[in-house]
């Protein structure tokens, strides 16, 4: 099938709508992307005519049962996990996180290292260091390159021994959508039987992960940001699935994936995250299994968002009152269509006040991406100016972006 964004817009009803008697513009999905009616529709339909717990000899609680079966394999193709079994939900990425890490650290010892970076959001650093401090545990951080903002991979490669136990390490930059090259973490990391614990949240709604070729022991990431409601998916590899010991309630069940999984799940959510998930196959043969349609799918999307990308940095290049921050290459193998900005006499915050008056909704600020801000320098100044586009955008709101900068200056 061949991508066809009018038949992608027509799916979101955000994207049609008025505010104000002016059309709207969304350039925050690293926030949080649309919802396609489908996902929407899902989660009607289960709350309005299945709403039940796990487990009931009854109707609503055995299709509650086949739901969650079914989002665990949902997720299973979007992150070729090896078994639906590998597949544990939460109330979100950072949630989870911070649940695993109590697990994942509860043998380290004082004398032990862990490396975070300065590219991470901070729920993949403030975690870790948490942890540690409780365990008496050294945390080393890997700095990013200033010039291009990517991480510093050879810094953090040079800081790994037989002492570091874990290294947290994101996919791809929320802040700057720099992509992070993670195969020769995870190589050493086997090397000294390092935990790898990787960030996806801002990756997967641009490229299709890949646990089983990627090698990690752990990844995440949120429904919310590739199309989908909140909920948190979390990929444990099989070694841990029953060798970690979690904090559970007893007499929890302490078999499978569910033993991590904490209280009720929202349902609710986890029908949303089926359907999102068929959403993002939609382009592929219908014929194909889940995971080869996501596959087909996938290169049409970042196609696109390459398309948009060159775009976007052209019309930078044309315009001395803006700096980007990151990589200035519009290639979807080295970046998201995620650009980190600051302007010429205005705050980030003043640019995305302005923006917002005109219905172009995007971010200013750090996004708790600590690291990068702190370390170019730009904290005090408020941060950036984030511009977020996913596959739903286009190059005509690209330019309306620009019309309306250029309007400032």
């Amino acid at each position: 099938m061949h991508f066809n964004l009018n038949a992608v817009r027509a799916q979101f009803g955000a994207l049609s709508q008025q505010y104000n008697g002016q059309d709207v513009c969304f350039f925050d999905g690293p926030g949080g992307s649309q919802v396609p009616f489908s996902v929407l529709e899902a989660m009607q339909d289960y709350l309005g005519h299945y709403n039940a717990n796990l487990g009931g000899q009854y109707f609503s609680s055995r299709k509650t049962d086949q739901l969650m079966a079914n989002a665990r394999a949902s997720a299973q193709a979007l992150v070729n996990a090896q078994s639906a079994d590998n597949i544990v939900f939460g109330a979100n990425m950072t949630s989870l996180t911070f649940s695993l890490s109590r697990s994942i650290s509860r043998n380290w010892i004082e004398g032990d290292e862990i490396i975070v970076t300065a590219l991470d959001h901070y729920a993949n650093v403030s975690t870790w260091q948490q942890a540690a401090e409780d365990k008496g545990v050294k945390v080393l951080s890997a700095n990013i390159n200033t010039d291009d903002c990517t991480l510093d991979v050879a810094h953090l490669l040079s800081m790994m021994n037989d002492k570091t136990r874990l290294v947290a390490v994101t996919l791809a930059s929320n802040a700057t959508g720099s992509i992070v090259d993670v195969e020769p973490i995870i190589r050493k990391a086997q090397q000294y039987g390092t935990q790898v614990f990787i960030d996806a949240v801002h990756y997967a709604p641009h490229h299709l992960v890949d646990v089983q070729q990627l090698g990690c022991d752990f990844l995440v990431c949120s429904a919310y940001k590739f199309f989908g409601p909140h909920v948190g998916i979390a990929y444990i590899a099989p070694k841990w699935l029953q060798t970690l010991l979690p904090y559970k309630v007893e007499p929890a069940t302490n078999i499978g994936p569910g033993r991590f999984e904490t209280g009720t799940q929202s349902f609710e959510g986890l029908a949303g995250l089926v359907a999102a998930v068929d959403y993002l196959a939609q382009w592929g043969n219908q014929n194909d299994s889940l995971r080869d349609r996501l596959v087909q799918s996938y290169v049409l999307y970042n196609q696109h968002e390459q398309t948009l990308s060159e775009h976007f940095i052209k019309r930078i290049n044309e315009r001395k009152y803006i700096q980007l921050w990151g990589v200035k290459q519009g290639l979807s193998a080295l970046r998201t269509p995620t650009f980190a900005l600051t302007f010429e006499h205005q705050s980030p915050a003043d640019i995305a006040r302005h923006l917002g008056e005109s219905n172009i909704c995007v971010w200013s600020g750090h996004f708790y991406a600590l690291g990068v801000v702190r370390q170019l320098g730009l904290e005090e100044s408020g941060g950036v100016v984030r511009i977020g586009m996913m596959h739903y955008n286009t190059i005509e709101e690209i330019d309306q972006l620009f019309a309306t900068l250029d309007a400032l200056y």
